[in-house]
């Protein structure tokens, strides 16, 4: 009889595993949630006195992080329509934060460049998240940086992992020759 009830223990420790398994993970999900909603928040209330939100700061930031960039290119990166990006890059060049030249190859090209006010208040968005990640990273140790990057990555569309890589190791290396 005791042989019955241990097979039938490890039959219902198994199942309890599998659920678990399939179980949605509710606790990362909401984590993730709250981790983005207060590493957001803080840019957000810099940006609301200037009359910006988070389309804002997007635009910004990769204008800043690529001098030069073409709208194609920040429509592609930013995954939005041309007519939610005409919005809010109107307002940031209309108020002097981000600056439009022709291409000198092809003219039908805009390029895009942050102004010293731009690139200002760009900084001082990445700071703010900066400091963020700077003490969550002391709160888990130094190895934690390399597998919340792997982590960060693993969660990117598989086909555009390697697109996103480069791109942000092409931005590390032009700001590393600019400094």
């Amino acid at each position: 009889m005791a042989d019955l009830s241990f097979k039938a223990s490890l039959s219902d420790l198994a199942s309890a595993e599998a659920r678990q398994r399939d179980a949605p993970a509710f606790d990362l999900i909401e984590l993730l949630f709250f981790a983005y909603r207060d590493f957001v928040g803080d840019a957000d209330e810099i940006l609301g006195k200037f009359g910006f939100g988070r389309a804002h700061h997007r635009v910004l930031h990769f204008v800043n992080r690529n001098p030069g960039m073409k709208v194609a290119e920040l429509l592609d990166i930013l995954k939005i329509t041309k007519q939610s990006l005409g919005r809010v890059l109107k307002q940031l060049l209309d108020e002097g934060y981000v600056e439009q030249k022709e291409g000198a190859s092809d003219r039908r090209h805009r390029l895009l460049y942050a102004t010293a006010k731009g690139e200002a208040l760009a900084l001082r968005l990445a700071a703010l998240q900066t400091a963020r990640i700077g003490g969550a990273l002391a709160d888990i140790g130094v190895d934690g940086r390399d597998t919340i990057r792997r982590f960060l990555i693993a969660m990117l569309n598989p086909d555009q992992r390697g697109e996103v890589v480069r791109l942000i190791e092409g931005q590390d290396r032009a700001r590393r020759h600019r400094s």
